[in-house]
């Protein structure tokens, strides 16, 4: 039988593949070129699948140590790509200045969902479930 925290930890791995392998579809498959700020979250995400599979076997409270500064400060970046998107932050703040603009939306499902925004659920997702992996596992342990 798993635990609970396993079952938040392999969770977050998943979260973590999906968004390494949807960036390198979009810029692999389909072309799309990434921006410096894409790269800085690629930076943070791709060594998430790493360190939280790590975490996994054997089960390691460790992993919430290594995992959640690479996922706060990748969030960190998405958000400051998102608030360029939505024209908050001004276009000349934006770190590209060589190559693809920041601001370029290669997306817009539904009108709203771009790259940006799927980069900032994707950390979301990771670090709610970090925190709901660290307490479950304290909890599970505490209880022995």
């Amino acid at each position: 039988m798993t635990s609970k925290s396993f079952n938040y930890l392999f969770l977050g791995w998943v979260v973590s593949v999906i968004a390494t392998l949807g960036s390198l579809f979009f810029s692999e498959v389909i072309g799309y070129a990434p921006c410096s700020l894409c790269w800085y979250q690629r930076i943070f995400m791709y060594p998430l699948v790493l360190v939280l599979a790590k975490g996994l076997f054997p089960l390691d409270q460790k992993v919430y140590g290594f995992s959640l500064p690479l996922a706060l400060v990748g969030w960190v970046f998405a958000l400051y790509h998102n608030l360029l998107h939505w024209n908050i932050i001004p276009e000349n703040a934006a770190p590209c200045r060589q190559g693809v603009a920041c601001s370029t939306v290669y997306i817009d499902w539904l009108g709203f969902v771009t790259i940006p925004l799927l980069s900032l659920v994707a950390f979301s997702m990771v670090i709610i479930l970090l925190f709901l992996f660290n307490r479950n596992f304290t909890r599970e342990n505490s209880n022995v």
